[in-house]
């Protein structure tokens, strides 16, 4: 490890089981290579879905930038479990019940409703082809992808990071370790993508498993509950608020056409310092 990182304390925390690791490295201390990252994720105890890396905001008016590590060492856009575990550290650091911190996407907003539940403005999504990205001009809303029409119709939006949305009628007889790594590294896109199969149980609930690019197989992923919303929103498959199901629970998404709101609960597991 870089020594400006050495002793440095980790929160070994979670959103809806999506595993965090929130990483407080302001004052200075130089952000963990790609080496490093996957190390941390190897170490007894660390092993995480995504690392959030605090450094000193860089805009007036926020707490924090934040850098989102997935497990393999590759850079995140978003996380937004991940960013409801930022919340949480910063909400109980400051006392403020609203706060805002930075990441590569951009300013998020965080909200403090409960002891352990925090709501978060994800920002608005983007639909076009070209700022998924894909590698064809398509309608993002509906795109058939050859290797995967047993699914039906892909749904593309990028939150952060760019996710493929599939509608199935049924979500168990989806082999997500088969589907979800041969598609996330599908040729049509350039930065890879997330991967998530969806199952409209009524318009206001929809159950959701997801290949994380960059992990794998998660028990949440806040950024593809968000997406899920808006896609089935365009498709007109559930009102514009909904519960999304995931394997390590629920989280309540909202869009009105602008931002996406995310709702959630944060557990904090323990402290761990970095040897």
């Amino acid at each position: 490890m870089t020594v400006s990182s050495l002793g440095r304390r980790f929160a070994r925390m979670n959103g809806a089981g999506n595993k965090i690791l929130v990483l407080d490295l302001r004052g200075g201390a130089a952000l963990p290579t790609t080496n490093e990252a996957r190390a941390i994720h190897r170490a007894p105890g660390l092993d995480y879905d995504q690392m959030m890396a605090l450094s000193d905001p860089r805009t007036a008016g926020t707490l924090a930038y934040v850098t989102i590590y997935n497990n393999d060492g590759s850079l995140a856009g978003a996380c937004g479990n991940g960013t409801r575990c930022v919340a949480d550290r910063l909400a109980r650091e400051t006392g403020l019940r609203a706060l805002t911190v930075e990441t590569a996407r951009g300013l998020i907003a965080c909200e403090r409703l409960g002891e352990w539940t925090y709501r978060v403005d994800m920002g608005a999504p983007r639909l076009r082809w070209d700022e998924i990205p894909f590698a064809r001009a398509v309608d993002t809303a509906a795109v058939e992808i050859a290797e995967a029409v047993a699914y039906g119709p892909a749904s593309l939006v990028n939150m952060g990071n760019p996710h493929a949305l599939f509608f199935v009628a049924n979500l168990d007889a989806v082999d997500l370790a088969r589907a979800g790594p041969a598609l996330e590294t599908h040729p049509l896109f350039p930065e890879k993508a997330n991967i998530s199969f969806a199952q409209i149980l009524a318009p206001d609930r929809i159950r959701l498993k997801v290949w994380e690019r960059g992990v794998g197989a998660t028990l949440a992923c806040g950024s593809a509950a968000c997406a899920t919303l808006v896609a089935a929103v365009r498709r007109g498959l559930a009102a514009r608020e909904a519960t999304i199901e995931l394997p390590g629970g629920e989280l309540l998404i909202a869009w009105d056409g602008g931002s996406v709101l995310m709702t959630g609960p944060v557990e904090f597991e323990r402290e761990i310092e970095l040897a």
